[in-house]
């Protein structure tokens, strides 16, 4: 675990804290495949540290917005009647503010391509298209607990006929290391792709990633990414860790993630988010 040093030490204190949920501020049931969908007091109490310090807490996952919206009101954010925040949704492909939830800003691509070339190495792959506010568009059920809102149901040429922010395939039967050679093997062109800690598979449009849909936030807000503290755990958060001025990879990250990051805090069940904000807050 890193401690801060150079420039971090000389009187450094972010503005903006942009923190990954699942796997860095929940802790991940790897036996069912997705999050408690609860924070520990000690994380709980850093958050409120930050928000006390008037410093921005920007959530950036790749859930979906009706997905975030819930966490937020988890967390208790914002806290002041009025008062809104931005979010980061859907790995960067969409920005919202809340309350209440309006989309700021969605980037969309053509994923026919993609989805066709993917289906046709994992025919009984689960696909799902992001139905802002209500759930999601889907080919066949996914894992219970893994998708927020109503499944819809759904063709697959109709899921993809027009232009989406976001396709999420998934196979219980596979590894996400099966993924990581399946998305190299057919290069995905024209889409970004993340692996998650399950066989979950996100294709954003291209140059899309968490880390775009924050600098719009940052400009937004008037923050220079100096002064951004990133916290992430997953593969999804490699651009957003190297972007930030201080990008910091959870303890049980994968070690491509520690690699891109500028510390290592502890693991998320060992409090890593209340860990790194205890150095600033």
């Amino acid at each position: 675990m890193a401690e801060p040093g150079g420039a971090w030490a000389e009187g450094w204190r972010p503005k903006l804290v942009a923190l990954d949920i699942d796997g860095t501020l929940f802790v991940p049931d790897l036996e069912n495949g997705f999050s408690t969908d609860e924070v520990t007091p000690a994380v709980r109490a850093g958050v409120e540290r930050v928000l006390e310090a008037g410093v921005h807490v920007v959530l950036a996952s790749g859930r979906a917005p009706l997905s975030m919206a819930r966490v937020l009101d988890h967390l208790g954010i914002p806290r002041r009647d009025g008062e809104q925040v931005l979010v980061v949704a859907s790995n960067g492909a969409v920005t919202f503010s809340y309350p209440p939830m309006h989309v700021i800003d969605e980037v969309t691509f053509d994923a026919r391509d993609a989805v066709r070339a993917v289906l046709e190495q994992v025919p009984d792959a689960a696909v799902a298209i992001e139905e802002h506010g209500v759930g999601y568009r889907v080919n066949r059920h996914f894992p219970d607990g893994e998708l927020d809102g109503e499944m819809i149901l759904t063709p697959i040429e109709e899921m993809v006929a027009s232009e989406v922010s976001r396709v999420i395939i998934r196979d219980p039967q596979s590894t996400p290391e099966d993924f990581v050679r399946l998305a190299d093997r057919l290069g995905l062109r024209g889409t970004n792709y993340f692996i998650g800690w399950t066989a979950w598979l996100d294709l954003a449009p291209e140059g899309v990633t968490k880390a775009s849909g924050l600098a719009g936030v940052a400009q937004r807000l008037g923050v220079d990414r100096g002064d951004v503290l990133a916290i992430g755990d997953g593969r999804n958060d490699i651009d957003m860790l190297r972007w930030a001025g201080r990008g910091v990879a959870m303890g049980q990250a994968p070690d491509e993630v520690k690699q891109a990051a500028d510390a290592v805090t502890a693991s998320v069940h060992e409090d890593g988010v209340a860990v790194e904000l205890a150095h600033w807050f």
